[in-house]
Order: C-alpha cells, then sequence, then structure tokens
C-alpha cells in the first residue's frame, strides 16, 4: 500500500511546492524568493524543494513552464480571430496558475536576462506557431510581435501597474477594445 500512495504523495508535494513557488515568485521575484520561504508557504521541509528541484534555478523554471493553450486560428471563424486570441488572453492572466505565471514572467523579464529567455521561448514555441496558422507566412514574426507588444502592454498597465481605467474594464470590454487591433494584426 505504500508503494500506492508514494506517487501520490509526491504528486501533491510536487503540486504543493510549484503552487508556493509561484506565489512567492510572483510576489517577492526571483531574486528575492527563498526556498526556505517557498517551502514554509508549502508547509513542507526546503530540503523536499531541493529533491524535486536541485535549486532555485531549477524551482523556478519548472514554476514557470506554461502551456499558452492558444486557440487554433486556422479552424476559427477568420472574423472572430482577434477576438479569440484575445480573449484566450484575459482568461490566462486572469486564472491560476498561469495567472502567477505570466505575472511572474513579466515583472522579473525587466531584471532578470534567464527570464528574458524563457518569454522568447514562450513567444517563439507557442505564439508564433499559431499566427503561422493563419495568413502570410512570410511577415508571421512581425505580426506575432505585433500581438505580443498588444498583449504584453495591456498586461503591464491591468495587472502590474494596476492602472485604474484599465482595471475597471470588464472582459467583455477588454475583447471588444483589443480583439479589432489583435485581427488587424493577425490579418496584415
Amino acid at each position: 500500500m505504500t508503494v500506492e500512495t508514494s506517487p501520490r504523495r509526491s504528486d501533491a508535494t510536487r503540486a504543493a511546492i510549484l503552487e508556493a513557488a509561484r506565489r512567492r515568485f510572483a510576489e517577492d521575484g526571483f531574486r528575492k524568493a527563498t526556498i526556505r520561504a517557498i517551502a514554509a508557504d508549502a508547509g513542507i521541509d526546503p530540503s523536499m524543494v531541493m529533491r524535486y528541484y536541485g535549486n532555485k534555478d531549477g524551482l523556478f523554471d519548472a514554476a514557470l513552464d506554461v502551456d499558452l493553450q492558444l486557440p487554433d486560428l486556422a479552424a476559427a471563424e477568420p472574423d472572430s480571430l482577434g477576438e479569440l486570441v484575445a480573449g484566450r488572453f484575459i482568461e490566462l492572466w486572469e486564472n491560476p496558475p498561469t495567472a502567477d505565471i505570466l505575472f511572474t514572467l513579466i515583472r522579473s523579464a525587466v531584471t532578470d536576462e534567464a527570464v528574458v529567455e524563457r518569454a522568447q521561448r514562450v513567444f517563439a514555441q507557442q505564439l508564433m506557431p499559431a499566427v503561422l496558422r493563419v495568413g502570410d507566412p512570410g511577415d508571421a514574426p512581425h505580426r506575432a510581435g505585433l500581438i505580443a507588444s498588444q498583449m504584453l502592454g495591456l498586461a503591464l498597465c491591468r495587472y502590474v501597474l494596476r492602472l485604474p481605467p484599465v482595471v475597471a474594464m470588464t472582459h467583455a470590454q477588454i475583447v471588444a477594445d483589443i480583439g479589432p487591433t489583435v485581427q488587424k494584426y493577425l490579418t496584415l
């Protein structure tokens, strides 16, 4: 029976560590977050964090692993692409665990080159392939860059700087206002 419960306990411990790490990295940033604080938040001994993730860099990398699960734009109605993308990004920014991951990415990228590289990988491995599925593949990097600038600018103003007029917008308002701009970028 111990053999059966051990993997479940291990999975639960890993999940608790990642949840605590995402919160702590989002609140404190990479430099100020400590393994001890993360372990305390997870209710475990710090040695367990080290056992599963090796060091703070390994934990940070695991905590920031994000799958954007962007919609298949080639299968969507052509006139709804911008709304789909804008809506998906708002969902990601407003729901755990991706909200903490994306907040940490945007906040930490300003001061940490390793985080910049992770953000660039997300762009190259997830946003670019989605954009390549619609429009001219030759200008997909340009279009994807414009979409990233739009969505990251919105995220910075809404979730990091918390500008009151942007924070006050509803999900539907954001999609209605930003969707047409993203649509334009997708169909340039």
